[in-house]
């Protein structure tokens, strides 16, 4: 029944007629869990299509979606544009007003739906250099808010245009155009066809095989990124409830509260739980504190599939019961597994989660494969730890002469909106080029070893590939962000954002005097021994010689990261100039 999905909006029509769901969007507001129904959801839905079909919104039109906390709001809002064969434009809440100036431009927004004062501002402060028709705001009760705008779909006359629209719309439509979020130049507008999605998730569906409907899933990544949103969609196919976040300060509360079975991160949030994990256990004495490190330290040398043999695994039978099991009542108790995306994620993360009864599956893919093209899971040995899965099914995956990789199939985008030339670079005889290095090991497993504009030569002539190190440098405890440098350079050498929070605690716990953590002596020979520990690893070429340590944290909000925490490593480069002419003495 599944193959009648074709266009994104069954989803939920799918998830009404086969597993009704009396709790299918959930948020939290005043301190209660409310919900909306699977029927409540196509409702609404239908509404919004009214509303926007009274404003005068056509097929292939396109509207903008600017919303800095998930909710049920941007699920109605973006169903309600796509049944209509209009096109959704999510914007992150981060951008500046110069990003939003040039997307909501370069996209033709007919309409845009924001919340926040902030967001407002920065909208209405280039509204008069854009074709926006009216902008409105779904958090406030005004002429321009979420009431007002269903009021003017509330006459159901025209759901008979609803319908006739929706059955108008073909696979290979188009169904939204997703602005990268840009490490590195101009946002280009990724085109997406209902096809290109729909097959995404069923191929999802197949590779995870779960059973039954009924289960909880999370949602705190911005839904505005492609990997979170098809997580929304394979949820509503799936017949899962999604509960929203009320941010990332309270994800751990809601987490305990909602008890998810499953849930997508970045890798950036599961270093963050597991160092907030390792503090803990850093603070207990005695007997408590040497089983912690003990099972932390069987956890870090995990296999699947009872490589490791019989004792091995009548140990972690007795880490999972007197240690473990606390990791699993952190994150509620109930999750099958967690899936990772977006970012290169530590090969010892997954091995010390999945050895604690909470696997990780790492995937690959990108905005441009709609998202995924790979995916590890347990089933039929298809786990390898340190690589990013198998090909899903209907995706073709190949290296090219120099490393590159190609990905084919019915995931790769229709291509950048009003960039043919881009297009052209990127998509050649069928294949989308990647910019990612990696190779295909003799079982289908794919490794990304890494970024191919990332890699650097130095003036010796030597090839860094830097985010191996940075991989490695972060399991530091110290170290919260990490950027390998030196292109030209003679030497490779580190631009550091500590771990405040850790690193703080650990001047206290020392009593040292610090007026200054870039300059402090005792910090710096401290982070020093965490890099010639790393450096141990790698040849003397790549060894990192030299580092300075940034004042400030590295954010979205800084303009350090991208919204889905990927380092923005020109941005990075422009900010800390000093440090860098410091490091070679320029």
């Amino acid at each position: 029944m599944i193959n009648k999905i074709t266009r994104v909006f069954d989803c939920i029509e799918y998830q009404k007629n086969n597993y009704p769901q009396d709790k299918s969007l959930v948020y939290k507001e005043k301190n209660n869990w409310k919900s909306y129904s699977s029927q409540d959801f196509i409702t609404i839905s239908n509404n919004v299509s009214r509303s926007l079909l009274k404003l005068g919104l056509k097929p292939n039109d396109k509207v903008a979606i600017i919303v800095p906390v998930n909710q049920p709001k941007w699920h109605f809002l973006d169903i309600g544009i796509l049944q209509i064969g209009a096109q959704n434009v999510p914007l992150y809440a981060t951008l500046s007003e110069k990003d939003y100036q040039y997307v909501l431009n370069h996209s033709d927004s007919k309409y845009c739906f924001i919340a926040g004062d902030d967001i407002y501002e920065k909208v209405k402060k280039v509204l008069d250099k854009t074709q926006l028709k009216e902008v409105f705001r779904i958090d406030r009760q005004s002429d321009i808010g979420w009431e007002s705008f269903l009021k003017l779909g509330k006459d159901e006359t025209s759901q008979a245009k609803v319908e006739e629209l929706k059955k108008s719309i073909k696979p290979k439509d188009l169904a939204t155009i997703i602005y990268t979020s840009g490490t590195t130049g101009t946002p280009k507008g990724v085109m997406l066809s209902h096809h290109n999605i729909v097959e995404n998730i069923k191929a999802t569906a197949d590779r995870l095989n779960i059973e039954g409907p009924g289960k909880k899933t999370i949602s705190y990544l911005p839904v505005s990124h492609v990997f979170e949103r098809t997580a929304g969609y394979y949820s509503q196919m799936m017949g899962f409830s999604t509960y929203f976040a009320e941010s990332i300060e309270l994800l751990g509360d809601n987490i305990r509260e909602v008890r998810p079975s499953m849930m997508a991160v970045v890798p950036r949030l599961l270093e963050k739980i597991f160092d907030k994990i390792v503090d803990k256990g850093s603070n207990l004495t005695g007997l408590k504190k040497r089983l912690f490190f003990w099972a932390l330290e069987l956890g870090e040398k995990y296999e699947p599939y009872e490589k490791n043999g019989s004792w091995y695994h009548f140990k972690l039978k007795i880490a999972r019961k007197l240690i473990f099991v606390k990791w699993q009542e952190a994150l509620g108790n109930n999750l099958e597994f967690m899936i990772s995306g977006s970012a290169p994620l530590q090969p010892r993360l997954i091995k010390v989660f999945t050895a604690a009864g909470i696997p990780v599956y790492e995937g690959y893919g990108m905005t441009e494969s709609s998202p995924g093209a790979t995916l590890n899971d347990l089933r039929n040995n298809s786990l390898k730890i340190g690589t990013v899965g198998k090909a899903l099914k209907g995706i073709e995956i190949k290296i090219a002469d120099d490393g590159e990789i190609l990905m084919k199939g019915h995931c790769i985008m229709q291509g950048y909106y009003k960039r043919d030339d881009l297009t052209a670079e990127t998509i050649k005889n069928g294949y989308l080029h990647s910019g990612d290095i990696g190779e295909i090991d003799s079982e289908g497993f794919l490794k990304i070893t890494d970024r191919k504009k990332e890699i650097f030569k130095t003036s010796g002539g030597k090839y860094i590939a830097p985010t191996v190190i940075e991989s490695q440098l972060k399991k530091s405890r110290f170290i919260e962000q990490v950027m390998v440098i030196g292109e030209a350079q003679k030497m490779p050498a580190a631009l550091i954002q500590i771990n405040f929070e850790y690193v703080n605690e650990w001047i206290k716990r020392k009593g040292y005097k610090v007026n200054n953590l870039q300059d402090s002596k005792e910090l710096r020979n401290r982070i020093q021994q965490e890099i010639d520990v790393c450096n141990k690893d790698f040849g003397k070429w790549e060894q990192i010689k030299k580092f300075e340590i940034t004042k400030e944290e590295w954010t979205a909000t800084s303009g350090h990261l991208t919204p889905t925490l990927k380092m923005k490593r020109k941005i990075i480069l422009e900010k800390h100039k000093n440090l860098y002419n410091k490091i070679y003495n320029l």
